[in-house]
């Protein structure tokens, strides 16, 4: 491997753990390096600070091992074998009731710029990094030693996630077998999932715990599922008892897999109707008053240049969502803009809640599910916020 010295005092955040180094604390010159490459990193007296992958950008390092040593599949293995030892403690995969869940979630696997996601018996790798995808096989072979025969088919998904100059040349492809199976279980409900066309990895494996408390809270209700994507929410509203739901998503991919996986579950069920719509306008246009609404949108903001107008957004929806609540009912809002920080989604509610002129009661703060793992010395790990209020 070849050697990056830091400039002085740029080495402190490394020893407090923090997996990313920026190009300005670099003062060795990198233009022998290629972008991908794995480097030692010494501070500027010459003591080793860390492993990591190089890329030309504002984040120029990447930690992927803090001790000195080999990057190899037996690396990997070690690295998935604790991963997966993670989501064992809390019981994912659970026999017969779950078999979709993170196996790898970036920093907070210790593992920047890797997304392993475990369909059944399928995995889907998303670099998101150059370093990465350089490895990507390495990571195949060390999950196939992991997993043995409980896994059929890897297929390597970051053609859309990597630098546009580096992923022009990158193709989706399958680097074990072929899908035998695309239903997964999820506290056991049945979901069908797209990984190779679907929006990130297929699911928003994400959401599991905060679906759940949707369930609970469905018995009776009537439930508005906003940008529902592949209806997971709905779903877990007609589980729990829901009288009616109603699934909107602009997508007519996404409300045909609506119905598809309502249909596996709970076909013909009459409680469910799905609409493809603009979100705001339906919210705008229709005047009907739901016990829940949920609003989970997509990003508004992928930097902190769009932040403002991020929160505008976000102000603007989530103040049409109140006034769709009846009085007593419950709003589920969401963002999963990493920008946008627990205080300014929490600020912007209230303003939103200010606007709609209503009374609102915080019962619960939520977050993503604990296979989506955030290390405490890497706080932009934590990018899904969510709030349930009441609204009196």
């Amino acid at each position: 491997m070849k050697e990056i010295v830091l400039k002085k005092g740029k080495e402190f955040p490394l020893k407090r753990f923090h997996p990313w180094v920026f190009s300005g604390a670099l003062k060795t010159q990198t233009k022998s390096i290629e972008e991908g490459d794995k480097v030692k990193i010494l501070d500027s007296k010459g003591n080793f600070l860390g492993v990591a992958h190089f890329q030309d950008g504002s984040i120029a390092l990447r930690v992927i091992s803090w001790e000195d040593r080999a990057i190899d599949v037996d690396f990997w293995k070690e690295k998935l074998q604790k991963a997966l030892a993670v989501r064992t403690t809390f019981f994912i995969p659970k026999e017969g009731q779950t078999n979709c869940y993170r196996l790898v979630h970036a920093e907070g696997d210790g593992l920047p710029g890797l997304i392993i996601d475990i369909y059944n018996k399928t995995a889907v790798i998303q670099a998101h990094s150059i370093g990465m995808h350089k490895d990507i096989r390495l990571i195949a072979e060390a999950l196939q030693q992991v997993f043995g025969d409980q896994l059929a088919c890897i297929y390597s998904k970051s053609q859309a996630t990597l630098p546009e100059r580096y992923g022009m040349g990158v193709s989706d492809e399958h680097l074990l077998g072929e899908p035998s199976s695309d239903i997964v279980l999820e506290n056991g409900y049945k979901f069908k999932v797209n990984w190779q066309t679907g929006q990130k990895t297929g699911f928003f494996l994400d959401q599991r715990v905060n679906r759940a408390l949707v369930g609970s809270y469905s018995a009776g209700k009537t439930v508005l599922n906003t940008f529902a994507y592949s209806g997971g929410f709905s779903i877990y509203a007609l589980g729990g008892g829901a009288s009616k739901v109603v699934s909107v998503d602009i997508s007519k991919t996404a409300v045909d897999l609506i119905d598809e996986n309502v249909a596996i579950g709970f076909e013909n069920d009459e409680r469910h109707h799905s609409l493809k719509a603009d979100v705001m306008q339906y919210l705008k246009d229709e005047k009907e008053l739901f016990d829940i609404v949920i609003v989970d949108p997509p990003a508004f903001a992928k930097n902190v240049r769009k932040r403002h107008n991020a929160v505008m957004g976000y102000k603007r929806l989530n103040m049409m969502a109140i006034e769709r609540v009846k009085k007593g009912g419950l709003l589920f809002t969401y963002s999963c803009s990493q920008v946008v920080d627990d205080k300014l989604f929490y600020d912007t509610i209230v303003s939103a809640s200010i606007e709609a002129g209503r009374p609102a009661r915080v019962l619960h703060k939520l977050s993503q599910g604990p296979d989506h793992p955030v290390s405490i010395y890497h706080k932009e790990g934590h990018y899904l916020k969510g709030m349930v209020l009441r609204m009196d």
